[in-house]
């Protein structure tokens, strides 16, 4: 019998105004395909998501090494518009990606990756391009209008584009592939009733 080597975690930022909508079908997927989903925060004290739910972090942001971890999830947040509170966060996104780990940033928190300087060099997307180009980066030219965009191990994505953004997680980290990544994203995105018979056929 071959040992495998257990899946690293995957790591959901959490803070207060913590958008709901924008990571629940990355974070459920991933849990499916047996990845652990651990929540990081600045302290170990609850927080309060946009809708009121209360999370308590598995961990600390200050404690999270990138050798320990498949994926650094960012989701979007009033606090990424109000203050320099989530900055800790993009220095972290950095250190994820100096250390080659994939780091995906959707919302607010592609503003707070623009402000770090790390959308200056990598194609990206975002709300729409003047939102980035009010943080005054660098890299507006390398701005693509598009749902999600991946380049390197760096995903971003729009507010609106929760689906797309798990998509690129799943293609990224190698969950899901080929016609049966296409078949997910049709039948969460399109509620295509022939997609749902290509994942039975697949055993998704």
């Amino acid at each position: 019998m071959v040992a495998t080597t257990p899946r690293k975690p995957v790591h959901l930022a959490v803070y207060d105004t913590f958008a709901d909508w924008e990571t629940g079908h990355a974070i459920a997927y991933l849990a499916r395909a047996g990845y652990e989903v651990r929540t990081v925060g600045l302290d170990r004290e609850l927080v309060k998501t946009i809708g009121g739910v209360r999370i308590q972090p598995d961990l600390v942001l200050s404690g999270l090494r990138p050798e320990d971890s498949s994926l650094l999830i960012l989701t979007g947040a009033g606090l990424w518009e109000t203050g320099d509170d989530l900055v800790p966060f993009a220095r972290k996104a950095r250190e994820f990606q100096d250390a080659d780990v994939p780091v995906a940033a959707i919302c607010g928190a592609t503003a707070g990756l623009a402000r770090e300087g790390l959308l200056d060099d990598r194609k990206h997307t975002s709300a729409v391009s003047f939102y980035l180009a009010a943080t005054g980066y660098k890299g507006g030219e390398r701005y693509v209008d598009a749902d999600a965009v991946t380049d390197g191990k760096l995903i971003t994505a729009g507010p609106t584009e929760p689906v797309a953004f798990a998509r690129e997680v799943f293609r990224l980290l190698g969950v899901y592939e080929g016609d049966v990544l296409d078949a997910w994203y049709r039948l969460f995105h399109d509620s295509d009733p022939e997609a749902y018979a290509v994942l039975e056929a697949a055993g998704q």
